[in-house]
């Protein structure tokens, strides 16, 4: 049932995308400097907000998950050390 829902999530947003890019045929040039791309306005507006989410993707990814993983990288150490002189210290 979860995987319908998200299936058909998926689907209303393609279809979404598709209208967009329908109703928004106007050609443009988008212009690199040292490179011309030529596409319809709702292509370029679509593919700029996909590479804007993946690039805020990947910054959220650097910026916050991996030292957040590194925190609890060094959290479990932490627990295991103490676990291990606790055990040590209850033998003796």
């Amino acid at each position: 049932m979860r995987v319908l829902l998200q299936i058909l999530i998926a689907l209303v947003f393609v279809a979404g995308g598709v209208l967009f890019g329908a109703f928004n045929p106007q050609p443009v040039t988008i212009d690199f400097h040292f490179l011309q791309i030529q596409s319809g306005l709702g292509v370029s507006l679509l593919v700029a907000l996909l590479a804007g989410s993946l690039l805020g993707g990947i910054v959220v990814a650097f910026g916050v998950a991996l030292p957040l993983h590194g925190h609890l990288r060094k959290a479990r150490r932490e627990i295991a050390a103490a676990s291990s002189a606790t055990a040590k210290t209850n033998q003796a």
